[in-house]
Order: structure tokens, then C-alpha cells, then sequence
């Protein structure tokens, strides 16, 4: 059989959503981004007893009022025609598009909306790979039908099911790997569908800019321009032995590939995570002496979130690490590896404070991030740490993180 793989994407996932909730912005330049939606939204104060979607428009918060530091989540395709898009600072998004409508993020509100869609997808394609909150590939390969017509009819079966249960569109590219799938789901956005066969790769990728193989970032991109090379085409006629001289080995061979269309990763349908980290972004220019119980706050609440992400999904780990973004926008990374694994607050913050001994404090900081790595399955962990008390029978995190740390008062920001 011919391989058959598809890449979705949502259309504006998080801005689709909050349109799903206030219908009456449905064409209107929306920004979502700068903070995390509260149980006191203003919006619900707004509404009163009147449904949502019955709030007036001049209720909306507009982008040219917001003040700080915060940043686009994503923005509707309204807004993104005056070129207003994710990861831009909101301060300068305000400048382009002052009309704009912000409203804040809701991450509960779109990860049930990301469980819906994605349950669609699964019951026509069981062998789903998932990438994220709003994208997953899937093979179609052995799905019936798939190969009568390249997957299309498939495609927009799952697109139909996904709007009938969700409300919300999606892109979907079907190509014969992974690679050319994904850059095949943004051909016909928004609510498109593309198909790409082997014979097509010359014709519909080979013309694209290099930044569209996901893979290319702008440094490698920046390369290939110095040396003439701008699309996939000119990729492609470079020889192996010319990447491999000037990329290396490694990244080279992959570039030869690449260019070709070639890619053999199978979808995966569970993988396990690196690392887990929470990170913020402050509203302004925070100094560890002059602000260091608002800082210390910040800081153990990063921990308490990164511990409780690990409890909830099942991890431990045993490499903590601290991430710092200075006013001059220099990055400093620590992090420090201990003997037993650990899932627990008061542990990740002693250590994440050991890392913090290790940076420069006297410039102000625009951001602070707490991340754990070397993760592993909490029940493997717990399997073997049974056997080493003696077959102890209770979930024994808990005390891995006593016979690693004896806890205590947490010293102040400043002090660490």
C-alpha cells in the first residue's frame, strides 16, 4: 500500500474557541494573550445575568488600552491581516492593530476542545501521533479508502465530524510522510484540505521558501541564503557531499532528505516527555533585592505548578533547572542533577534555589521559568524503590523526595 499521512491543524485554535463563546466578535480583529482567564473575569461581571453572547462589543477590552509585557497567544485571521500574530509583544501589536479586541487566555477551556476534536479523529483513524493542543498527525495508510483517493473523502469525514461536535474548522494535509504533510496542512488554510502525492514533490514543494520544512530555522535558513540557496527546489540540487562539508554530517544528510521529500518516521501514537517546565513573563522589570517577596512568590508558585504537573500525569525527575531572562534580554540556564527522583514541591524549590546561587542577580529580570527533566514513569520509579524499603506498598515519591531533602523553611528570593 501506498503510506497515506496526515497532518491537522486547527484553524486560530484558541481565538476559534473564544468565538465559539462570543459569537458576536465572529469577523472582528480578536487578540487572545497577556494573562490567564479568572474566576472574576471582567467579562462575566459584564455579562451579569445576560448570556455572553449578548454582551455588547463596546464591552470588549481593546488592545491600544492594555499596558505590560505580555504576549500573543494567537489572534483570529482578522487581526492577522494587519500583521498581528502569535509570540508578538502586545504593546507592539497595539501600534498595528488598536482596534483589536483582547480577551485572555483559557487553557481549561481549550484543551476540553482539544480532547473533543481529537476523539473525532480516532474514531475513523486510530493510529494518531499527538503534537500539541490543536495539531496531531494520523495514517491513513490502512484506513479503507485511503488509497482510492489519496485520503481526501477520509479528510473531510474527520473535517465534518470535528465541525458537527466542536463547531470549529481544521486544515488537513495528506502526503506520503510526515514532513510533507504538515507543510501541506497550511496550503488551503483556513478550512482547507491538500493533497500531495510522491510525483508532487517537484511541482507543489520544491518552490516553497527552505523555512517551510519544519526543521530549517532561521539560522539554518540564514546559511543557505549566504550560499544563494532560498527554495527546496535549490536545496535539492545540492550534492550530499556539499551539505555534509557545510552542515555536517548529521544535519547535512537530513537537508539532502528533506529537499527530497523523504522522510520515514512512523506515527507514533504515545511518546514520553523530556522534560516539564512553567515559566512567566513579567508585567515589568522585576529585581531580586528590590522586589524579592514578589519575586519568591512568583518563583514557588513556578514549582508548586511544575509539581503538580508531574503528579497529575504520572512523572518524576531528577534534574531541576532555572531559566532567567535578563532587562537585555540575555538568557541564563542552571540546573543540577540529584541521585532519587522526586515529584515534589518543597524539593524542586530547595534545588531550583540552589540553581538560582549559580546566576547573577544584579540586573533586573523579565522572566523566570522552573523546569524538571530526566523525567521517568512514577510507577517504575515506585516498582523499584518497593523492592529496595523492603516491599512497601504506599506511593513512595513522597519518600524519595525525604531521603533526598528534609525539608524547611524556603529562604527568600534574595537569599538563595
Amino acid at each position: 500500500m501506498t503510506r497515506r499521512i496526515a497532518h491537522l491543524d486547527m484553524d486560530a485554535f484558541y481565538a476559534s474557541v473564544e468565538l465559539l463563546r462570543y459569537p458576536q466578535l465572529m469577523g472582528l480583529p480578536v487578540v487572545i494573550g497577556g494573562s490567564r482567564r479568572r474566576p472574576d473575569d471582567t467579562m462575566l461581571k459584564a455579562a451579569g445575568q445576560r448570556p455572553l453572547c449578548d454582551i455588547p462589543i463596546s464591552a470588549f477590552p481593546l488592545l491600544k488600552d492594555y499596558t505590560g509585557r505580555g504576549v500573543i497567544t494567537t489572534s483570529t485571521y482578522a487581526a492577522r491581516k494587519f500583521g498581528v500574530g502569535s509570540a508578538m509583544g502586545l504593546m507592539k501589536a497595539a501600534k498595528q492593530c488598536p482596534q483589536a479586541i483582547l480577551l485572555p487566555v483559557d487553557f481549561d477551556e481549550y484543551r476540553k476542545y482539544s480532547r473533543m476534536f481529537k476523539s473525532e479523529i480516532i474514531e475513523i483513524a486510530p493510529i494518531m501521533e499527538d503534537r500539541g493542543i490543536d495539531e496531531v498527525f494520523f495514517d491513513l495508510t490502512n484506513v479503507p479508502g485511503a488509497q482510492d483517493d489519496g485520503g481526501r473523502m477520509l479528510a473531510e469525514a474527520i473535517q465534518a465530524s470535528i465541525l458537527k461536535v466542536t463547531g470549529l474548522t481544521c486544515s488537513i494535509g495528506v502526503a506520503p510522510n510526515k514532513l510533507i504533510a504538515k507543510m501541506a496542512s497550511e496550503f488551503n488554510k483556513p478550512n482547507g484540505i491538500s493533497i500531495v502525492y510522491e510525483t508532487d514533490v517537484e511541482r507543489m514543494i520544491w518552490p516553497l521558501p527552505c523555512r517551510k520544512i519544519n526543521g530549517i530555522g532561521p539560522k539554518a535558513d540564514e546559511k543557505l541564503m549566504s550560499f544563494g540557496i532560498r527554495t527546496i527546489g535549490e536545496l535539492a540540487m545540492r550534492e550530499h557531499s556539499w551539505l555534509l562539508q557545510h552542515f555536517g554530517k548529521s544535519y547535512g544528510t537530513w537537508l539532502f532528505n528533506a529537499a527530497r521529500g523523504k522522510d520515514d518516521r512512523p506515527v507514533q501514537t504515545h511518546s514520553e516527555p523530556v522534560s516539564m517546565s512553567r515559566e512567566t513573563t513579567f508585567e515589568r522589570d522585576m529585581h531580586a533585592v528590590r522586589d524579592k517577596e514578589e519575586l519568591g512568590a512568583i518563583f514557588t508558585r513556578l514549582c508548586e505548578q511544575v509539581a503538580a504537573d508531574l503528579q497529575r500525569k504520572g512523572y518524576v525527575g531528577k534534574t531541576i533547572g532555572i531559566k532567567l531572562r535578563y532587562d537585555d534580554f540575555k538568557i541564563a540556564t542552571r540546573d543540577h542533577t540529584v541521585d532519587s527522583y522526586t515529584n515534589d514541591e518543597i524539593v524542586i524549590r530547595r534545588l531550583a534555589g540552589q540553581c538560582l546561587k549559580r546566576v547573577p542577580l544584579e540586573r533586573r529580570l523579565r522572566l523566570i521559568g522552573v523546569r524538571v527533566g530526566s523525567l521517568e514513569k512514577a510507577a517504575n520509579v515506585e516498582s523499584a524503590l518497593s523492592v529496595l524499603l523492603n516491599g512497601a506498598t504506599q506511593p513512595p515519591t513522597r519518600v524519595i523526595s525525604a531521603l533526598s531533602d528534609k525539608g524547611g523553611n524556603l529562604p527568600l528570593f534574595e537569599e538563595l
